[in-house]
């Protein structure tokens, strides 16, 4: 009685055929918010012209997470679903809370106040922020948006065990998610915006399809925390700057001790 033998060429035919069954389903989610949305909703009214500000010392600084286009615009494709994002109102705090840890170090600054989201309306522009200055008692408030993208490649990290009747393959998905976090400085009354300074982190990971959505919650969170470390070095340069700046051109920005 002859053995069947499946000969090596047809074999790897066969697992290439597997795999290729495996690979090619991508995923990509996105959740932001932008400080120009909130500050300009109507793209048809006039900009709004800043005038001279008067920085008083020591500040008043608030620091805000503005609102999104319905909360946070969100895209989802290829597959993604809802759950993998965990940027909470909690998470938030914890955020502005690490800033103003860093920045309450500084004598020029009096105080910091984490201003809740409840205090910001969609594209509550100018208007909201006076209501923020007069009901929070801040002179200067540090406008906090980000953009996150998750992707996932499924497949493309998938495993190939040979066994005695050919190719075993398991499916894995390599992920990515990119993470921007961006602090736009305003002096309230004047309307001018005094400085700006980004935070960008990317974390890789792997998983499996029954874990791929812990992993990404996790990566999430991960992004964001590395994100923020990254915008309170960039803080810290572009203050020295501005105070630099200050000094320089005292008709541009007016400092009263």
């Amino acid at each position: 009685m002859k053995r069947s033998v499946i000969s090596p060429s047809i074999s790897l035919l066969f697992s290439l055929l597997v795999l290729a069954l495996f690979s090619g389903c991508a995923g990509t989610t996105q959740h932001v918010t932008r400080t120009v949305d909130y500050l300009y909703p109507d793209t048809k009214a006039p900009i709004v012209t800043p005038s001279v500000p008067v920085l008083t010392l020591p500040l008043r600084v608030g620091i805000a997470f503005v609102p999104g286009g319905g909360g946070e615009n969100i895209r989802y494709g290829g597959g993604f679903h809802p759950g993998t994002f965990v940027l909470t109102e909690e998470k938030k705090m914890a955020l502005m809370q690490e800033v103003a840890d860093h920045f309450g170090k500084y004598t020029f600054i009096r105080d910091i106040t984490l201003i809740p989201s409840a205090d910001l309306t969609r594209g509550g522009s100018f208007a909201n922020l006076d209501q923020i200055r007069a009901t929070r008692n801040v002179d200067v408030i540090a406008l906090l948006s980000f953009d996150q993208v998750q992707f996932t490649d499924e497949g493309a990290a998938s495993l190939t065990y040979w066994t005695l009747i050919g190719a075993y393959i398991v499916p894995g998905e390599k992920n990515e998610t990119h993470t921007l976090l961006d602090a736009v400085v305003y002096d309230i009354k004047s309307r001018k915006m005094l400085f700006r300074a980004p935070g960008t982190s990317v974390i890789k990971s792997s998983s499996t399809p029954v874990n791929l959505s812990e992993q990404l919650r996790a990566s999430s969170d991960q992004g964001f925390n590395r994100a923020a470390k990254d915008m309170i070095v960039n803080l810290d340069e572009q203050l020295a700057r501005f105070r630099e700046k200050a000094r320089e051109n005292p008709a541009e920005f007016k400092v009263v001790k």
